[in-house]
């Protein structure tokens, strides 16, 4: 019985210590603020754009 509290208690300390996962964290974290800002940055240029060729179908049409 203390032989499987000790190697229980020594493999919680090992989790608690072990650091290997936590650039993984950081890394998906940068990825999810690069994603949101690109999707901000998608959704502003998209409306530039969709003004842009507004303005071109509208003077086309005017011209023919």
């Amino acid at each position: 019985m203390n032989l499987q509290l000790f190697s229980l208690i020594s493999r919680v300390k090992y989790l608690l210590s072990d650091d290997r996962g936590q650039d993984l964290v950081e890394y998906a974290l940068v990825v999810a603020i690069i994603a949101l800002g690109a999707t901000v940055a998608m959704s502003s240029l998209s409306t530039a754009i969709n003004g842009v060729f507004a303005a071109i179908s509208s003077t086309l049409g005017s011209v023919s």
